[in-house]
């Protein structure tokens, strides 16, 4: 993203692809692949808060783990702190990832349930040979105090706990090793709706005091809303548009997040949102559409959007979009000699 900071990138994702090989017949041959992400570009600042949002298998969780390289990406360079994850061999990229840290969507499924609460932070610790001896269970109080548990939680196995305070403990083993970013991979969508708040609080209370960075992976537009300084809006891999909150939510240009914004649900009956209904379904990512992924769906299209595909282009200094139509450039390149 071209977002104007004054500071240079804590991560600079450049033309990130994974594509899951298909595999058919009797001796597993590859017969396509899905394109789970199709040349993804970002940055974020130090300290900031960049959130993925888009339907349900746009890509979103793909992006976070391949920037861990939790999955192996298939191209494009993640490059953090000024080094490229990917040309990392396994020992410089141990030393490197406690730096990147993630938060799972199931806070329970997590956590291993044999071990306690103790144990799980421990074995984070010992990992990567942090906190020795008898400064090992101070600093794990300290963990549990920092996410508003009390210290007689190190002794306790997970299932002891409710799914809000099982996400703090995930919280607190994330943050043992010191990390400068954290893929929070929807934090809040498993836990009952009075207990979200208080989560999203936390959260923000520790970027505020560690000076965190987060990678927001949601699907809610209210919560994007509450806690992104940018927003990137992903459709079938791509992401179509990116810009900071205010952008996004009072000037979107992609009818794709047009559509977005329709579909959240207005709390005030008197300011309620015209609907934008899509027609069609979203088209597999084994075999996408050619030029604009979202082209068989858009009420906008053009020709061109058949044929081209379209990058991301400046609306403003801290806005850009990828809309032959409303958002032209004449970077588009044809897409007759894809795979």
């Amino acid at each position: 993203m071209n977002v104007s900071t004054p500071t240079e990138p804590l991560l600079a994702v450049e033309g990130l692809v994974k594509h899951f090989p298909v595999r058919r017949g009797v001796f597993s041959k590859v017969v396509g692949a899905v394109r789970a992400v199709d040349g993804v570009d970002f940055t974020i600042p130090p300290g900031k808060t960049l959130s993925l949002v888009g339907e349900s298998g746009c890509g979103k969780t793909t992006v976070g783990r391949t920037i861990l390289r939790l999955i192996e990406p298939t191209g494009g360079r993640v490059v953090f702190k000024g080094v490229d994850m990917v040309s990392l061999g396994r020992r410089e990229l141990r030393t490197t990832r406690r730096r990147m840290q993630i938060i799972f969507q199931d806070p329970y499924g997590s956590l291993n349930p044999r071990m306690t609460v103790y144990s799980v932070l421990s074995e984070v610790l010992n990992a990567h040979g942090l906190a020795p001896g008898k400064q090992r269970r101070e600093r794990i109080y300290e963990l549990l105090d920092l996410v508003g548990l009390p210290p007689e939680s190190a002794d306790r196995y997970p299932h002891e706990f409710s799914g809000g305070q099982r996400q703090r403990i995930g919280i607190a083993r994330a943050l043992a090793v010191e990390p400068d970013l954290i893929v929070a991979d929807e934090p809040i969508s498993a836990l009952d709706v009075s207990i979200q708040a208080q989560i999203l609080n936390l959260l923000a209370d520790l970027q505020e005091r560690l000076g965190l960075a987060y990678l927001f992976i949601s699907h809610d537009l209210s919560v994007v809303q509450l806690v992104s300084d940018m927003v990137a809006v992903m459709y079938l891999g791509r992401i179509v548009e990116m810009g900071t909150v205010k952008d996004i939510f009072e000037r979107p240009v992609h009818p794709y997040t047009k559509a977005l914004l329709a579909a959240a649900p207005v709390a005030d009956p008197e300011h309620a949102r015209k609907r934008i209904i899509l027609s069609g379904d979203v088209p597999s990512p084994i075999n996408p559409p050619s030029g604009c992924h979202f082209h068989p769906r858009c009420p906008d299209a053009i020709p061109a959007c058949r044929e081209l595909e379209q990058a991301l282009t400046p609306v403003t200094a801290s806005h850009e979009a990828a809309c032959m139509v409303h958002a032209p450039t004449t970077g588009a390149t044809s897409q007759s000699g894809s795979e």
